[in-house]
């Protein structure tokens, strides 16, 4: 039963953003059913800051409490789960640009439905979309370290969430050049959120176009080809572009890129908050001071255990359900109250200055201080 427990415990997203589709469908004001459970997902997290995990877990043999099979099954399944959400979205556009009725209809005898949508209804639902899908990406990247089936499954998810690049991205640059200059996903010291998810997102996107760019070369192979892993990543976003297009037109396109918009910043500031400011020698190997870790129990179960970066990106094709409490640095708060910090950055760096100089003091070595103390300068963090 223990172990039970234990494994359910990460199904917290699932379970939300099946919520969220059911309140995209049945419409009126429960359109905003996501967007409102994100913001008790902050409330909660910031409530119970004080609750620690170290994990799944193992039994008396030394083996993980984890189901391997379990957790990979619904890992698989935020796939359809990924493609009905935007369905129900581009179905939510298609009414509105259609002037459809406002009325109230059962679906299998026992759901009511609102038929029509008014446009700020439109806009909690897009939200409440965006912010799930945010969300949901969290399996897209677990899978992205697989070698199996749930490789292209995470290119899938990826590519319908406008961010083919990210799984060659990630696994070539990110877990190799990780707090230092040349990984576009590590902040340096002094950059907002907001710059942040731009420079990160395109700066992925330039190297796995490079990637393919240098690789076909070496093979002789033109640039424009199906072998372009980069091309046929953005290719994977064509159902979706379709989609939203048939739905809507310009206005679906415009809900589209809001969607995908508030999901990629939601990645985005998982980078920002997991490894900012913190620094490396370049070609020195990669220890577990180079990334924040995250114990706090609700973050732990809410975003499956990604908050053990430390471990994570020491043994980057460790399953969630092993990773460890390896005793790295440590901001203290949990990702929902991480984030929402990060969206006032006055506040974010006043809070964040105090953790890098103990950082800086006890964590970093000789040269890493040495590099840390010229950035403070360059970022008044001095």
């Amino acid at each position: 039963m223990k172990k039970f427990f234990i494994n359910i415990r990460y199904f917290i997203v699932p379970v939300l953003c099946s919520v969220t589709i059911l309140g995209l469908i049945v419409g009126g004001p429960f359109v905003w059913t996501g967007a409102v459970l994100f913001l008790v997902g902050i409330t909660i997290d910031t409530l119970v800051i004080k609750f620690h995990t170290k994990g799944a877990g193992v039994d008396e043999n030394g083996k993980s409490y984890g189901i391997k099979e379990l957790q990979n099954l619904v890992m698989y399944f935020m796939l359809p789960v990924f493609i009905i959400l935007q369905v129900a979205l581009a179905w939510r556009v298609y009414q509105y640009t259609n002037g459809a009725d406002f009325g109230l209809v059962t679906l299998f005898g026992w759901l009511p439905v609102q038929t029509g949508i008014t446009g700020l209804e439109l806009y909690g639902a897009t939200l409440s979309a965006g912010a799930f899908a945010g969300l949901g990406i969290i399996y897209g990247h677990e899978l992205s370290h697989t070698k199996d089936i749930g490789w292209p499954i995470s290119r899938l998810m990826m590519g319908l969430s406008g961010a083919a690049h990210f799984c060659y991205a990630h696994v070539y640059n990110h877990h190799l050049e990780l707090a230092h200059e040349n990984d576009p996903a590590t902040s340096p010291r002094g950059r907002s959120l907001y710059k942040h998810f731009w420079l990160s997102h395109m700066g992925q996107s330039k190297f796995s176009y490079d990637l393919e760019r240098e690789k076909l070369e070496k093979q002789g192979k033109s640039f424009f080809s199906l072998d372009n892993k980069w091309i046929t990543g953005y290719i994977i976003s064509l159902p979706t572009i379709i989609l939203f297009v048939w739905a809507g037109g310009i206005v679906g396109v415009a809900c589209m890129f809001f969607l995908w918009t508030v999901s990629n910043f939601e990645l985005e500031a998982l980078n920002y908050m997991e490894h900012f400011g913190l620094v490396r020698e370049k070609d020195k190997p990669i220890e577990h001071r180079h990334s924040w870790d995250n114990d706090t129990a609700f973050t732990s179960w809410f975003f499956i255990e990604i908050g053990r970066q430390c471990d994570h990106h020491v043994r980057g094709e460790t399953h969630f359900w092993e990773l460890e409490d390896v005793g790295g640095p440590n901001p203290g708060w949990g990702y929902f109250t991480g984030f929402t910090l990060a969206l006032v950055p006055p506040l974010w760096h006043a809070l964040i200055k105090k953790k890098l100089d103990h950082w800086d003091n006890t964590f970093a070595n000789d040269a890493e201080r040495e590099i840390a103390t010229k950035i403070n300068k360059q970022a008044s963090y001095a």
